[in-house]
């Protein structure tokens, strides 16, 4: 039986040479896309804007409050996803390995809960 789980992908956010040098790897996201989408593998992916585009919404004073730009300041930022459908989290952490991104950032592997279940 496949479950679902969600790769969220974290580095920092590129300017000039090194923001270059990425957007040279984009032949082999597509790539991996493509190989993703062959194996039955791929449900969704995406690739974020920048931080600087965010507005974070909050409700915990009890007043809804929004704010412009990410939830947390840190060097890394969320980059963008892959929801996979994988046999299992050795299969989803196997797609991970293979995310061009891994090379200098991070990529969180985690199931996503079975709506069935709610």
């Amino acid at each position: 039986m496949m479950s679902r789980y969600m790769l969220l992908l974290y580095a920092t956010e590129p300017e000039g040479e090194e923001l270059a040098e990425r957007e040279a790897e984009i032949p082999i996201w597509v790539e991996l896309n493509r190989s993703l989408e062959e194996a039955g593998l791929l449900a969704a992916a995406g690739r974020l804007h920048p931080t600087t585009t965010a507005t974070t919404a909050s409700a915990s004073s009890g007043e809804t409050e929004l704010t412009d730009g990410p939830f947390a300041i840190t060097k890394e930022a969320l980059a963008g996803y892959y929801l996979v459908e994988a046999e299992n989290l050795d299969q989803a952490l196997a797609v991970a390995k293979r995310i061009p991104l891994i090379r200098y950032g991070r990529v969180e592997v985690r199931p996503v809960m079975d709506r069935s279940v709610e």
